[in-house]
C-alpha cells in the first residue's frame, strides 16, 4: 500500500485506517531499518507550534498516525478528510494481536513500577502466542541521567525486540525514541502514552461512545480533575487560533 500523506495544520499526517496502520507497523517490524511512528492528537499539535525538538521528531516520523476526534473533524473542515482515527491506545492490542500471529517480540518500556508487567501478562493471557521479550519501568526523570539512559539502552538491546512500545507521555516518550533510536536498534518503536496504563487496568478507559465523540479527553478530567485541567481547558484550547492561522494561510 503506497501511503497518502497529507498537510493538517503544522504537521502531516498517513492518511490510513486502522488496519492499514497495523499493516505498516508490520511491516516496519520486518525492516532492516530502526523506525518510529507517533500518534498526533490536540495537545501533539499545540506542543509542535513552539517546540522545535519534537518538531523535528515528527518531521522525520516513519509513519503519523492520528489521535483523536477533533484532528479528524479538522480535517473535514479543511478538506481533506483523514479515514479513520488511529489512536495509539487502540493500536496496542491490535499490534499484539498480529505480533503473536508473526511471531514478532515485543518490549514495554514506561509507566510506573509494576505497571508495564502486568499489562504485558494481560495481553500474553489474551494473545496466546505472544512473546514479550521484556518490560521496565524506568525512574522519572531518568531521561537526565546518563547512566539510567544507558541501563534502559542495554535492557532493551540485551532483549531485542522486533517492536517497542514506549509510554512516558508526549513530547518525553517521543524525543526519547528519536534521540536514541539508533542506539535502541529496534526495527518499529512507537509511543503509546497512556495505552500501558489502559491495558494492565491500571486506568479506566472512557466509554467507547465518548472516545468516538471525542470527549476522552472530558473524561480523563473528571478522573484526574487537578492533573488534567489545564491539558483540557487551557492546552487544547489553543488548537482553536491554530485552526484559523492554518486557514488562513491556505486561502
Amino acid at each position: 500500500m503506497d501511503k497518502e500523506r497529507i498537510k493538517l495544520l503544522n504537521i502531516y499526517v498517513d492518511n490510513i485506517n486502522m488496519k492499514e496502520a497495523v499493516d505498516e507497523v508490520e511491516k516496519l517490524a520486518n525492516s532492516s531499518k530502526y523506525n518510529y511512528v507517533v500518534t498526533p492528537n490536540v495537545a501533539h499539535v499545540v506542543f509542535l507550534e513552539e517546540d522545535k525538538e519534537f518538531k523535528e521528531v515528527y518531521d522525520n516520523a516513519d509513519l503519523i498516525l492520528t489521535d483523536g476526534m477533533p484532528l479528524i473533524w479538522i480535517s473535514k473542515y479543511f478538506k481533506c478528510p483523514i479515514k479513520e482515527k488511529v489512536s495509539g491506545s487502540d493500536l496496542f492490542p491490535l499490534i499484539c494481536e498480529r505480533a503473536a500471529i508473526n511471531g514478532h517480540k515485543i518490549f514495554i518500556l514506561g509507566a510506573a513500577e509494576g505497571v508495564a508487567k502486568t499489562a504485558a501478562d494481560k495481553l500474553c493471557e489474551k494473545y496466546k502466542n505472544l512473546n514479550v521479550v521484556g518490560t521496565y519501568s524506568p525512574p522519572y526523570g531518568f531521561e537526565e541521567d546518563k547512566k539510567e539512559v544507558k541501563k534502559v539502552i542495554d535492557i532493551v538491546n540485551e532483549a531485542e525486540p522486533h517492536i517497542l512500545f514506549v509510554g512516558l507521555g508526549a513530547p518525553k516518550q517521543e524525543k526519547f525514541i528519536y534521540k536514541y533510536r539508533d542506539e535502541l536498534k529496534v526495527p518499529v518503536s512507537l509511543g503509546i502514552g497512556a495505552a500501558i496504563d489502559f491495558q494492565a487496568g491500571n486506568i479506566k478507559r472512557a466509554p467507547r461512545w465518548m472516545q468516538s465523540s471525542g470527549l476522552e479527553g472530558f473524561y480523563r478530567f473528571f478522573k484526574e480533575p487537578k492533573r488534567m485541567f489545564k491539558r483540557v481547558f487551557i492546552d487544547d484550547f489553543k488548537i482553536f487560533p491554530l485552526v484559523f492561522k492554518y486557514k488562513n494561510q491556505r486561502m
